[in-house]
């Protein structure tokens, strides 16, 4: 039984079984190494890292409690491992990881690592916002516990926030998207009519976060062209293929030849409409043309979130003896936080002119000249 594996049957049985398990990827059985090559673009082999080696133990124990949805999504949560796993690799800590499949598992996990004595853990990193209860809950139950949140802000001097500015990214997707729908354009598995209206959003679950995406998309959209419509749909979770496909397919059949989703694994069913309709999908919070390499031949492009640089620096705090317990940071284009990357396929093959239209539009957007909205109008 692999490590995340293991975390996750032990559900509500106790501490002790986490407490016998050292984290981290790169020990555990064939589907633990095959994920943490797949995520690092190694080749098969694993580092013998400082923590395996270091006579005193690891740097810091991490424990990671991963939003719904679970590992091999090839968006959010693979991009906080990749955090955890470089932070292994550079600043030799162990980490340990537990999968919740529904929202009520969050404390139960994250109360697990608080009280583990074998090892302690020096951070919990809680991923994704449906995670905030439970935060605030842990934080108050166990005050020397230090914890971050990702996508949503717990006011504790215990925990330190990390937000995105989603809606900046989504602006540029949404350019991209309603330049390429206006025109007849054809790459790789898709294509577009220049006579198309409509191009699509699929969110996951209908929230203030999940909206931001929504709200920056329509802006980019409206942008390139006033007389382009949105169609939107919230499946209503993170982690239905079946009905990011269901959606998908919907609005290609009303004319959208464009979809971008905000949905985590619930995506993967937006790439498989695109393929079967011929029309082109925008990945998010990794670049999915390369994490879901089977559709790249239909995603035009992907608006990446840093959750791993989060992760990465929340972990180097706790290192450095220096955790900023009680802060929110906010990461935008600025910071880059938040980027639109074109496909690692189709990339090359999106005009010239459209490329330099997204660019000039980012450099506005850290100017201060365009205000991208936050929330949908």
């Amino acid at each position: 039984m692999d490590r995340r594996t293991f975390v996750k049957a032990t559900g509500v049985a106790g501490i002790a079984g986490l407490a016998g398990c050292s984290g981290g990827p790169s020990g555990g059985s064939e589907e633990s190494t095959e994920t943490a090559t797949e995520e690092s673009g190694g080749d098969g082999e694993t580092e013998t890292t400082a923590a395996e080696t270091t006579a005193s133990g690891p740097a810091a124990n991490i424990g990671m409690v991963y939003a719904t949805g679970g590992l091999g999504d090839g968006s959010f949560n693979d991009q906080a491992q990749q955090g955890a796993i470089e932070a292994e690799e550079d600043l030799g800590i162990s980490f340990n990881e537990a999968q919740p499949e529904q929202v009520s598992e969050f404390s139960t996990f994250q109360q697990q690592f608080a009280q583990s004595t074998d090892p302690v853990y020096d951070l919990i990193c809680a991923i994704g916002f449906l995670q905030a209860d439970a935060v605030t809950e842990t934080a108050e139950s166990y005050p020397d516990q230090d914890l971050m949140i990702v996508d949503s802000v717990v006011d504790a001097p215990n925990v330190a926030s990390y937000t995105f500015k989603e809606h900046e990214g989504s602006y540029l997707a949404g350019l991209m998207a309603s330049m390429l729908t206006t025109r007849d354009y054809s790459a790789g598995a898709g294509s577009t009519a220049g006579d198309s209206t409509n191009v699509g959003f699929v969110g996951g679950v209908e929230s203030d976060l999940i909206r931001k995406f929504q709200a920056g998309f329509e802006a980019g959209v409206s942008e390139g062209d006033g007389d382009v419509d949105v169609l939107t749909n919230y499946v209503g979770g993170f982690n239905d293929v079946a009905g990011g496909r269901e959606a998908a397919t919907a609005m290609f059949n009303s004319g959208a030849d464009i979809v971008y989703h905000a949905a985590g694994n619930t995506g993967t069913g937006v790439f498989q409409a695109a393929q079967e309709q011929g029309g082109f999908a925008i990945g998010v919070d990794r670049d999915q043309s390369i994490t879901k390499p089977s559709y790249s031949d239909v995603i035009l492009g992907s608006m990446v979130k840093r959750v791993d640089t989060a992760v990465y620096n929340a972990i180097e705090s706790v290192v450095n003896d220096n955790f900023p317990g009680g802060s929110a940071v906010s990461l935008g284009l600025e910071a880059e936080g938040v980027a639109l990357v074109y496909g690692d396929e189709l990339g090359s093959e999106i005009p010239q002119d459209v490329q330099d239209e997204v660019a000039s539009a980012r450099d506005s957007i850290i100017a201060g000249d365009i205000s991208v909205p936050s929330s949908v109008q």
